[in-house]
């Protein structure tokens, strides 16, 4: 059976520091898993020098390379032929400019590699997570700010819809990613309207559909990205059961940023899953599955896996995910947690 190393890129010792090489294995074991286990063990191993991360693969199919070349980290790709590495080509997932989702800096953005990773390990756990490749996933962040969630699906060539309680981070997104379909110059329609019900306003919808080329946008082969501003508890009134199969949401840490709540400003993310989670649950297909992201700092993971277990949801464990807990800062420990729906 072949062997093959991964290099993970440089930056990902600047998002995880120490924990970069464990980070990284983590996620290449839960994407692994979902290839049915054609994967053997994920194991750190230096070369000249050089930190890769090993592991063999039965009889591998470009499918199970463009998978693995979905990893955060991913730099190259290489098996081993005796003493000797050979370069393997794994065709990315991406399929517009990285610019999408790098333009964008404001203190408090999520790392564009960890919101690529939590987005990654989310779908590795669903029923079909074959269609993270084929553009198949509908995928929803319900406290979505400025989008870099969005702009991953997107770049992946998902539908992606996004709530968000902050009109200023909906303005700079919506205004955003209208520039940069027009610089790109991608057929594209986008506009923003009110949601009402019962002749009130709800909320406001920003609705962007686009294509990579004329063709396709022509034949009706087109993504979209959707930004509803509203309160997040309102979210099963925006968008209907059963519609999504990815729901992911980086937290609110209780440091400088919490969420609101009926008392003000909250530290814990508790409250907000207490009122929120049921109704982001029920947005999900059968098969479907949330992945969190919090500081645990703040609220310890039993009690985010028993709210989760409250919505009906299972929680995932076992290699991959139970290993997704990092320092960030001296006032953040992030963990990552995954639960599905049957």
């Amino acid at each position: 059976m072949p062997q093959y190393l991964l290099l993970p890129a440089p930056s990902a010792n600047r998002v995880y520091a120490d924990g970069a090489s464990a980070m990284v294995r983590a996620e290449l074991t839960a994407l692994g898993a979902a290839l049915g286990g054609r994967i053997g063990p994920v194991e750190p191993e230096s070369v000249a020098g050089v930190e890769y991360l090993a592991f063999h693969i039965d009889e591998p199919e470009r499918g199970d390379l463009a998978f693995l070349a979905l990893t955060s980290a991913f730099y190259a790709l290489f098996e081993r032929e005796g003493n000797l590495l050979r370069p393997v080509e794994a065709p990315s997932a991406e399929r517009y400019p990285s610019d999408l989702k790098t333009i964008l800096k404001y203190q408090g953005k999520t790392n564009e590699q960890f919101t690529r990773l939590l987005l990654n390990v989310t779908a590795a756990a669903t029923a079909r997570p074959e269609r993270l490749l084929d553009g198949a996933l509908r995928v929803l962040d319900p406290v979505c700010g400025r989008g870099t969630t969005l702009s991953q699906a997107a770049m992946y060539g998902l539908d992606a819809v996004g709530v968000d309680l902050d009109a200023k981070d909906f303005e700079l997104y919506s205004s955003f990613l209208t520039t940069w379909l027009k610089d790109h110059r991608l057929k594209h329609r986008a506009s923003t309207t009110p949601v009402r019900r019962d002749k009130a306003v709800l909320a406001k919808k920003f609705e962007a559909v686009f294509a990579p080329d004329k063709a396709a946008y022509a034949a009706g082969d087109t993504r979209s990205v959707t930004f509803y501003l509203a309160d997040t508890l309102r979210t099963a009134e925006l968008i209907r059961p059963g519609t999504v199969d990815v729901v992911v949401a980086d937290l609110p840490y209780g440091v400088q940023h919490g969420s609101r709540g009926p008392r003000g400003l909250v530290r814990s993310p508790l409250e907000l899953l207490d009122g929120a989670l049921p109704g982001w649950a029920s947005t999900l297909r059968s098969g479907g599955a949330v992945g969190l992201a919090w500081n645990d700092r703040v609220a310890p993971r039993a009690q985010v896996a028993e709210a989760l277990e409250s919505a009906g949801l299972t929680v995932r464990g076992g290699p991959g995910y139970d290993e997704l807990r990092h320092r960030v800062d001296r006032s953040i420990t992030r963990d990552v947690i995954v639960a599905v729906k049957g």
